[in-house]
């Protein structure tokens, strides 16, 4: 793999061919060539419960998997729906992300200088972007190709769920990577000429808590862990058992390597594993009811009441507590950074495209007590200065940056006439010491996202609520029964 990362390297550098595809087209490419290969692999014992290639169009027919590839293109317009937001409604609702750093510190900077190594740096820049991928792909895929429905489903829904639940999160609750916050940490991922465009265009770089990449897999450890109870059997029994080991490797990793690139805090695994948890708990739980929505229809999605109460007592709370508290709360003042910068670095905020005739308006306020240089940039001048999770500041012109005193503002109107006129705030600190402390606003056309955003908030609550009413009122009929496996 190291290999593949040094040669596509080249190709960006402009001393071979040019690539023509991005980082996620290469890695989309990798996970297809690779799917069959592994699914093979895993399942070398028992051939005899393999679908046949030739078969797939037939077996997704008589199983019905036709509702899962409708998730997965629902989910695909839902993101990019809720993506949308994020930008849009952050000037309501703000950052927590001095709270976060105030109680953790600097650890992860310690974790990334330690290790510090350009092969590693490679190899887990490759791993985040290629497993996770992998893993949402290839799960259902996996399952369907065993002739086993039932984990099929509930890996589905691991991915849709775990989503669904952590939109308040990620839209009220914004954490930003700590390479935009921790003075001396280098964004080793973002910051690298092939990936600058992919990352920034679909990773708000303000999303930290929760980790998905923890919680995504960890989920379906514990689906896996559920479902074999169910059966009464043991682990070691059941025929998944590798690839549950396959995901069960990848954790730690990702434990490691969200802090060595300078993605995630600690913190933000904490809830991740607890959404990984009530997504589980959930999953397992409602497949069976969807199983049975053909035969018995939409009462096979009933609750008994006292946790149908729950879910709405958690509903309505959640909802009260984004409107009154956090939207034009604690996140929103004007006096704490949402971006810090040792000396030399160099950090960037995205200035996205929400509409061809509003431009946004940027604001940028000195928040610190050392002199801090921006620029405002579109990003194809940019490219060709990140390098080695760093962006070279000696390569921008002078006459463009601006230079802001402590308590000193800069605003300016972007107009993004295209979809292809994408910003950067560049924000750096040229002094010889001290950090610079920056609050960056913009303002875009579609803030009134705010009231959407609280709606599809909603389902996590809900969710949530129904998992812990399960729990509170140890309802006997939910503990679900197995249609399949062996």
């Amino acid at each position: 793999m190291l290999s593949v990362c040094k040669f596509l390297d080249s190709i960006v550098d402009g001393s071979t061919m040019e690539w023509p595809f991005g980082p996620y087209e290469t890695v989309m490419g990798a996970i297809l060539l690779l799917t069959i290969p592994i699914q093979r692999i895993l399942t070398r014992d028992e051939p005899e419960m393999r679908v046949a290639l030739s078969d797939l169009l037939g077996e997704i027919k008589e199983k019905g998997y036709k509702w899962h590839i409708s998730v997965y293109l629902i989910m695909y317009g839902f993101k990019a729906f809720i993506d949308q937001h994020n930008e849009a409604i952050k000037p309501r609702v703000g950052g927590f992300t001095h709270y976060v750093h105030g109680f953790e510190g600097e650890l992860t900077l310690w974790v990334q200088e330690s290790f510090r190594n350009e092969m590693l740096s490679d190899i887990l820049s490759f791993h985040y972007l290629f497993v996770y991928l992998f893993l949402i792909w290839f799960s259902p895929i996996y399952y369907i190709l065993c002739r086993d429905e039932v984990m099929a489903d509930k890996a589905v829904l691991n991915y849709s769920i775990i989503y669904v639940l952590a939109i308040p999160l990620y839209l009220f609750f914004n954490v930003e990577v700590t390479s935009s916050f921790i003075p001396g940490m280098d964004a080793i991922m973002y910051h690298e000429s092939w990936n600058l465009f992919f990352f920034t265009e679909v990773d708000p770089l303000d999303n930290g808590i929760p980790s998905l990449h923890v919680g995504l897999p960890l989920g379906l450890l514990i689906i896996n862990r559920l479902h074999v109870r169910g059966l009464g059997i043991k682990m070691s029994e059941w025929r998944h058992r590798e690839f549950d080991l396959f995901v069960a490797a990848n954790i730690p990793i990702y434990l490691f390597s969200i802090q060595y690139l300078g993605i995630h805090w600690i913190s933000d695994v904490i809830p991740g594993v607890i959404l990984a948890v009530i997504c589980a708990l959930f999953a397992h739980g409602i497949q069976p009811k969807l199983r049975n929505l053909r035969e018995n229809g939409l009462r096979s999605l009933a609750h008994p009441r006292n946790v149908s109460y729950t879910a709405t007592v958690f509903s309505v709370i959640g909802t009260l507590v984004l409107v009154f508290v956090i939207v034009d709360g604690p996140g929103t003042d004007e006096n704490e950074p949402t971006m810090r910068v040792g000396s030399g670095d160099v950090n960037l905020d995205v200035i996205e495209v929400h509409s061809l005739w509003h431009p946004a308006e940027v604001e940028v306020t000195n928040v610190g007590l050392e002199d801090v240089q921006i620029l405002v940039i579109h990003r194809d001048m940019v490219e060709e200065h990140a390098r080695g999770g760093k962006i070279d500041w000696s390569g921008f012109s002078d006459r463009d940056i601006q230079i802001l005193s402590p308590g000193e503002a800069y605003q300016v109107e972007v107009e993004t006439p295209t979809v292809y006129d994408g910003h950067y705030v560049l924000v750096s600190n040229q002094g010889d010491y001290g950090v610079g402390e920056v609050r960056i606003t913009i303002e875009y056309v579609d803030g009134d996202l705010i009231w959407t955003g609280v709606l599809s908030s909603v389902p996590s609550f809900a969710i949530s609520g129904l998992v812990v009413g399960r729990m509170i009122w140890s309802d006997k009929d939910e503990v679900p029964k197995q249609t399949s496996d062996e």
